[in-house]
C-alpha cells in the first residue's frame, strides 16, 4: 500500500483560497482522468466538499506522486500552484487512512461531529467507481471510511460534540436566542435545491419556521424539495416553489435567507439585497454555505441585516467546546487504522501464498504422472489414494508456514515476508502478478455492490 492524499481545507487555507480552488463535478471528472493519465499514481479519487478538496491516490513513488498531485489539483482548481502550495498538506500511508477515517467521524470538520461527511465519502467513491478510477485500495480505504464513520456515530455521543453546518449557522444568526423561539412566525427563502439546500430547508422546518420557499434554476428539483417537505406526516410547513427570477421579489417578505448552490458567481448582489430592505423594520438574516460563495460579502455593511456566511463559521467553530466524546472517537480512529493496515498488509502477501500452493499442485500432478509411468499396472483406486496421500502430505508441509506468513505480514514491518517467500521457493514473478490481477479484478466487482 502506497496511499498518499494531497488536499487542502478550512484548516490550512482562508475562505479566500478555497472558494477559488473549490471543483465542480465535471472537474472533478477530469481531475480523476488525469490522475490515472500522469504517472505515478494507478488508482484516484477525489473528495471535494464546500470546506476541503483532497485528492487520493495510490502512488509507487511518494515524492513523485506529492509533485504530480499537487500539480493537478492546481491546474483544475484554478488556483495557481506557486499560491495554492503553502495552504497544501500532503499524508502518506498510515497517516493518509487516519487521516480520511477522522473526516469520516466528523473530527476534520468546520462543526466536530456533523454527519453530512459521510454523504460526501460516499459521493466520492461512487463518482471514482463510475469512473474505473478507483481500484481495490481507495474501495477498502472508502468503504471501510464509511463504516468508521457509522461507528463512531452509534458507539459514541460525537453527535452531541456538534451540530449540522446549517444548524450552526442558524444559531450565529439567533445570536443568543434559543433557535426554535427565534425561528418561530418567520418566512424562509431557500436558494437552490442540492443536498445541503434540502438539508437547510428541512433544518428550518423542524426549527418551526412558518414558510419555507425554495428558488431553483431547476424547477423539478424544487417542486420535488416542496413535496418532501409538505408530504404527510411532515412538520407541516407551508412550502412553494419559485424560479430564480422571482428572488427579488421575495427578498422583501423573507426574515431569513439561507443559500447554497453550486454557482460559480454571485447568486444574491448586494444591490439586490439593499432593494429588498427599503421600507422594512425587521432585520434580515442570511446565511451563506456555499463555497464559493453565493451572496455579496458587501452586504454586511448594509444596515438591518446579519450576515453568517463560511468564514464567519469558521471563526466562531474554532472556539467551540470539544465534548468527551471526541477522545472516544479518537480511539476509535487510532484502533481502526492499525486493523486497516494489517488486512491490507496481510492481503499483500495473499497471491504469493496462491502461487507458491499452486506451484505445490503441479509438483504433486508431475510427480503422480511420473509415477505412473514408473508403475503402469496401478489400478484407478491405487493411483487415486497415491494421489490424496501425497497433496495431504504436501498440505501439511505448508499448512503451518503459510498461517503464519499471514500472521507476519499483518503486523507492522510485515510486507518484507512475501519478498522472503517468492525468494525461499523461487516463484515466477509473473504468476503471482497474474494472480494479484484475478484477485483485484474479484475485488473490484464485488467492492462496487458493498456501498
Amino acid at each position: 500500500m502506497s496511499l498518499l492524499v494531497v488536499g487542502v481545507s478550512h484548516r490550512s487555507a482562508p475562505v479566500s483560497v478555497l472558494e477559488r480552488a473549490s471543483l465542480a463535478t465535471d472537474t472533478q471528472i477530469k481531475l480523476l482522468q488525469d490522475s490515472l493519465a500522469a504517472e505515478p499514481a494507478t488508482e484516484a479519487a477525489v473528495l471535494a466538499t464546500c470546506n476541503r478538496i483532497e485528492l487520493y491516490a495510490d502512488v509507487d513513488k511518494f515524492h513523485a506522486g506529492v509533485a504530480e498531485l499537487s500539480t493537478l489539483l492546481a491546474q483544475h482548481s484554478g488556483v495557481g500552484l506557486e499560491e495554492l502550495t503553502p495552504y497544501l498538506y500532503v499524508h502518506y500511508e498510515d497517516r493518509a487512512v487516519h487521516h480520511l477515517f477522522s473526516v469520516a467521524c466528523g473530527l476534520d470538520s468546520m462543526v466536530v461531529g456533523e454527519g453530512q461527511i459521510l454523504g460526501q465519502i460516499k459521493d466520492a467513491l461512487a463518482l471514482g467507481q463510475e469512473l474505473h478510477t478507483a481500484g481495490r485500495l481507495l474501495n477498502d480505504l472508502f468503504q471501510q471510511a464509511l463504516r468508521v464513520g457509522k461507528r463512531a456515530h452509534s458507539e459514541t455521543g460525537i453527535d452531541r460534540a456538534g451540530q449540522s453546518l446549517v444548524t450552526f449557522g442558524l444559531e450565529q444568526l439567533a445570536a443568543g436566542t434559543a433557535v426554535d423561539a427565534w425561528a418561530k412566525k418567520k418566512s424562509a427563502v431557500v436558494i437552490g435545491a442540492g443536498s445541503m439546500s434540502s438539508l437547510a430547508a428541512a433544518t428550518l422546518a423542524r426549527v418551526g419556521v412558518d414558510e419555507i420557499v425554495i428558488a431553483n434554476r431547476t424547477a423539478a428539483r424544487a417542486d420535488r424539495l416542496v413535496q418532501i417537505l409538505t408530504e404527510p406526516g411532515s412538520t407541516g410547513v407551508l412550502a412553494r416553489a419559485v424560479d430564480m427570477n422571482a428572488l427579488a421579489d421575495e427578498l422583501p417578505r423573507a426574515d431569513v435567507v439561507v443559500s447554497c448552490t453550486g454557482a460559480t458567481g454571485l447568486v444574491l448582489s448586494a444591490a439586490a439585497v439593499e432593494a429588498a430592505l427599503q421600507g422594512r423594520t425587521s432585520q434580515l438574516a442570511l446565511l451563506d454555505l456555499a463555497m464559493p460563495r453565493d451572496i455579496d460579502a458587501a452586504v454586511h455593511r448594509l444596515g438591518g441585516v446579519r450576515f453568517v456566511d463560511i468564514e464567519s463559521l469558521a471563526e466562531a467553530s474554532a472556539d467551540a467546546p470539544m465534548a468527551a466524546d471526541v477522545d472516544q472517537v479518537r480511539t476509535i480512529v487510532s484502533d481502526e487504522v492499525a486493523a486497516f493496515g494489517a488486512a491490507q498488509r496481510a492481503a499483500h502477501i495473499t497471491p504469493t501464498v496462491v502461487a507458491l500452493r499452486a506451484m505445490a499442485a503441479d509438483v504433486v500432478s508431475s510427480e503422480v504422472a511420473r509415477l505412473e509411468g514408473r508403475l503402469p499396472g496401478l489400478d484407478d483406486k491405487q493411483r487415486a489414494e497415491i494421489t490424496r496421500t501425497v497433496r495431504r502430505v504436501v498440505d501439511k508441509l505448508l499448512h503451518a508456514p503459510t498461517v503464519r506468513v499471514k500472521q507476519l505480514a499483518g503486523e507492522p514491518g510485515g510486507a518484507g515476508y512475501a519478498d522472503a517467500l517468492r525468494e525461499l521457493f523461487d516463484l515466477d514473478p509473473q504468476t503471482v502478478a497474474a494472480v494479484s490481477r484475478a484477485d483485484l479484478n474479484d475485488t473490484d466487482g464485488v467492492g462496487r455492490g458493498r456501498v
